[in-house]
């Protein structure tokens, strides 16, 4: 296989990895916040987070193998496995917990 077609095959099989994550962030969106957050959307699925894990192409052409290869489900559970910790973590950083001032007695 040549690098053109190498290339060519990923770009493929991302473009249904990105229909796959973008189901799976809205939903987990509406399932987790209960509310339509575009702007949050466009954090979990950016080439800018997806380049934590590599080539944002790849990242993505690998969530289409594992849906073409196992399923939806598969995909989904791929996506929490390896996307999302990270995403929570920066989420965590993006938005901290009030601080609370400690109670003396």
């Amino acid at each position: 296989m040549t690098a053109t077609e190498r290339r060519r095959r990923i770009l493929e099989e991302a473009w249904i990895g990105d229909a796959v994550l973008c189901l799976y962030c809205r939903q987990r969106i509406l399932d987790r916040d209960k509310v339509l957050d575009g702007e949050k959307f466009t954090r979990m699925t950016s080439n800018q987070f997806l380049t934590a894990f590599g080539d944002p192409s790849e990242v993505e052409a690998e969530i289409g193998r594992v849906y073409s290869d196992e399923g939806l489900e598969a995909a989904f559970t791929f996506i929490e496995a390896k996307l999302m910790p990270r995403f929570d973590k920066r989420e965590a950083k993006r938005n901290p917990p009030p601080h609370r001032a400690p109670v003396v007695r």
